[in-house]
């Protein structure tokens, strides 16, 4: 069963498994990414986003934070747009109150 033109419910489960990270700041990133944006990623971002999953956590911190940026092998236009997604992701928190 398709849950989208792109992926599978398992392919999803998979992706949605493998957003659950041992570092907090990352594991809040990817949970809210996978929430808002796993859905609408074509075939060739699904890919990259794959990658960015093999990544250690403080390294793949560091890419979706921009202190570090991807090889240059694997810099394609769909790591681009899919870096894009994770950083310019919601605010969830936004209308809390601070005091």
């Amino acid at each position: 069963m398709l849950v989208s033109q792109y992926m599978s419910e398992e392919e999803l489960r998979r992706l949605n498994w493998r957003c659950r990270r041992g570092m907090l700041e990352l594991d809040i990133v990817l949970q809210r990414f996978a929430e808002h944006q796993l859905m609408t990623l074509d075939l060739a971002e699904l890919s990259a986003f794959d990658v960015l999953l093999d990544f250690p956590d403080n390294e793949f911190l560091d890419v979706v934070t921009d202190k570090l940026h991807v090889n240059a092998a694997i810099n394609t236009p769909a790591m681009q747009r899919l870096m894009r997604k994770l950083r310019n992701q919601p605010n969830d928190n936004c209308d809390e109150v601070k005091g």
